[in-house]
C-alpha cells in the first residue's frame, strides 16, 4: 500500500493543483534590471574592474553616498594620503586570482605568455607573478571612506 492511499500503482495525488504559473516571470533578464535603484548603483559602482574589501556596510553607505554617478568622489583617499599596507592580504589573493581566472575561462585577453598552459587559474597564478592583473583592490575604512591600490602596486 502507498503512502497515498491506492494500491493500483497510481498516486491519488493531483500534480496539477500544485502546477503554478511562470509565464509573468523573465528569466531570461538582465540581472541588473531585476535589481532596485539602490542596489543597481551600488552593483554599477562595482561592475568596472574593482576588487571590494573591507567593510560592507561601509561599501555600501559609500555607493549610497556617491549616488551612482562616476566621477570626482568625496569618500575617495587620494594615492598619496593612503594609510592601509602595501600588502595583498589572502583574501585580497584569492578574489582577485579567482576573478581573473574566471575572466579568463571567459575568453578574456591573456596579458602575459602562457607557455602551452591551458588552466584559467595557473594563468592568473603567472599574471599575478608578473604584476599584469588588471584589476584594482578597493579597500573600504570603516568610516566609509577607500582606498584603491592597483596589483602592481601590492607586494
Amino acid at each position: 500500500m502507498s503512502d497515498y492511499g491506492g494500491d493500483d500503482g497510481e498516486n491519488d495525488f493531483a500534480h496539477d493543483a500544485y502546477e503554478e504559473d511562470y509565464e509573468g516571470d523573465n528569466f531570461d533578464a538582465d540581472p541588473q534590471d531585476l535589481l532596485s535603484g539602490d542596489e543597481a548603483d551600488s552593483a554599477a559602482i562595482n561592475a568596472q574592474d574593482y576588487i571590494v574589501a573591507g567593510d560592507p556596510a561601509a561599501a555600501a553607505a559609500a555607493a549610497a553616498a556617491a549616488g551612482g554617478v562616476r566621477g570626482k568622489d568625496p569618500k575617495k583617499i587620494p594615492d598619496d594620503k593612503r594609510t592601509t599596507t602595501p600588502y595583498m592580504t589572502k583574501y585580497e589573493r584569492a578574489r582577485l586570482l579567482g576573478t581573473r581566472a574566471l575572466q579568463i575561462s571567459m575568453n578574456a585577453p591573456v596579458l602575459v605568455d602562457t607557455g602551452g598552459e591551458t588552466d584559467p587559474l595557473q594563468i592568473a597564478l603567472k599574471e599575478l607573478q608578473e604584476k599584469k592583473i588588471p584589476l584594482v583592490v578597493r579597500r573600504y575604512l570603516p568610516d566609509g571612506f577607500y582606498e584603491d591600490w592597483t596589483c602592481d602596486e601590492l607586494i
